[in-house]
């Protein structure tokens, strides 16, 4: 992979034609009615997304956003406002708007600017939404083509991909400054099989924080197609899955989807301040088994998850939730910090400048533990080995969630014997860990397809985990709607 960077500095400077001075007068505006502290998030995005169905592009388009969101604070209160139009006019307005929505009695000044070093965890030559369009399509096409020569019985194929650019400056009242230019892109292939009496779906796709070169090599349109394909034939001769409490084993990757939704959210500290989590006030405690640690990690190079700084200015790290069972941190942003006198982990994120930042996951993932894989299968006499899942739901107050798993496997006397569809898991996500009783050496990261939801704000986030038993979790059930989400 080419690494240079894409990064250009002082974006907005030389585009907008801001200098410091404007933003300290913004800032001071903000903090005019008695507000303890103010920040101004500036954005610039370029665009692209493409779908196919029917062997046709069915859409294509392009486009650019450009605003700018300002925040105060005051105790417990936040004053949000946010414009489209970056004139001077505008975000004057804005920023008194937000100031008078959060008033206080304070008398906060603005501090000296201070940068922080920049570094790049996916620095590429050219930002795949500068690529050709046509080598975009050519992508789709390669797709469509390899997953319907997969099987006959493929009968609908639909690729979707997107990219972006999204360019940010973030300036607070505390001296904050930041500059980034964030590239994502992603793939995704579904496809249906079909024969005289059934019909089954596959789905499948990866991406992260990369150039249009990622899709190649292993990586290829090919790779995901097929993969999709293989998913929908599977499932047209999978049995019912079986109901109950049974032994559970994850596999290695995706289905790190459940400790993201049954553990992650219940571990962000706003959850935590309201005390509406089920982790509520069981800082040092043991909430897992000792062969469970567990981290949230925005620093890892070109994963989709990840951030050279969060939504607020703040570095990202790699943060210990959970070490051999005991939990040690939670998730905070700058106001969960304030309040609570947390550590800022640099986890305050949102979905564009329209949206308040809030705690939220980057890549949250459970190590390796010390288990050989096969040696997991082998000690279920009767469970289901769960590969691959759709998504999931938690009620953040009481940790209970419900994943629908879509490939699955019977174990028996050790050995992965009929695929199983239909398959939902339900649990309680305090409990889940402390029914850890094997984990494996193998850990992987899903693909970069991860979209996570919470209070209608929608970011990109990575998972993993290695291959876990899980002695005890119930089997069956119709999947419900339970608060946050998480879909591919």
């Amino acid at each position: 992979m080419n690494i240079q960077t894409v990064d250009k500095q002082k974006f907005f400077f030389d585009q907008y034609g801001l200098t410091h001075r404007d933003l300290e007068r913004y800032l001071a505006a903000a903090l005019s009615a008695g507000g303890d502290y103010a920040d101004l998030y500036f954005e610039y995005q370029t665009s692209t997304s493409l779908s196919m169905d029917e062997s046709l592009v069915k859409s294509a388009s392009q486009g650019i956003s450009a605003g700018c969101g300002v925040r105060v604070l005051s105790g417990e209160r936040t004053g949000y406002a946010y414009t489209d139009n970056l004139s001077p006019e505008r975000l004057l307005h804005a920023a008194k708007t937000a100031a008078l929505i959060a008033s206080g009695s304070t008398k906060e000044t603005v501090a000296a600017f201070k940068e922080k070093p920049h570094r790049s965890l996916y620095p590429i030559a050219l930002a795949s939404v500068d690529a050709e369009i046509t080598a975009k399509v050519a992508l789709l096409q390669r797709a469509d083509v390899a997953a319907r020569a997969y099987d006959s019985r493929i009968k609908e194929v639909r690729i979707s991909y997107g990219d972006e650019l999204r360019r940010i400056l973030i300036v607070g009242s505390d001296g904050t400054f930041a500059e980034d230019s964030q590239p994502l892109a992603r793939f995704n292939v579904g496809c249906i099989a079909k024969t005289e009496t059934n019909s089954a779906r596959g789905s499948h796709g990866g991406g992260g924080r990369v150039a249009l070169d990622f899709f190649s090599g292993d990586k290829s349109p090919e790779h995901f197609a097929k993969e999709s394909a293989r998913q929908a034939v599977l499932q047209l001769d999978a049995r019912e899955a079986p109901a109950g409490d049974m032994e559970v084993v994850l596999g290695p990757g995706w289905p790190g989807v459940l400790l993201h939704e049954a553990i992650g959210h219940g571990l962000e500290a706003d959850f935590n301040r309201k005390k509406t989590s089920a982790f509520a006030g069981l800082l040092g405690k043991r909430v897992a088994s000792d062969k469970c640690t567990i981290v949230d990690n925005g620093t890892m190079p070109w994963r989709r998850g990840s951030l050279n700084f969060d939504d607020e200015g703040q570095p990202t790290q790699n943060t210990v939730l959970i070490e051999k069972g005991i939990l040690k941190n939670y998730l905070s942003d700058k106001l969960s910090s304030r309040l609570t006198g947390l550590p800022d982990t640099g986890n305050g994120r949102r979905e564009s400048y329209e949206h308040i930042p809030m705690p939220r996951m980057t890549n949250t993932y459970m190590l390796s533990g010390e288990d050989n894989p096969e040696d997991i299968l082998k000690s279920v006499k009767r469970g289901m080995y769960a590969v691959n899942f759709g998504g999931g739901q938690v009620d953040i107050t009481n940790g209970k969630f419900v994943f629908s798993a879509s490939e699955a496997y019977l174990i028996e006397d050790g050995k992965i014997t009929a695929p199983l569809r239909g398959a939902t898991l339900i649990g309680n996500g305090p409990d889940v860990l402390t029914r850890v009783s094997m984990v494996g050496n193998d850990l992987q990261l899903d693909e970069g397809v991860g979209t996570c939801g919470k209070d209608g704000q929608s970011v990109p986030v990575g998972v993993g985990i290695p291959t876990i038993k899980v002695d005890r979790l119930t089997v069956g059930g119709t999947a419900r709607r339970e608060g946050g989400g998480f879909m591919q």
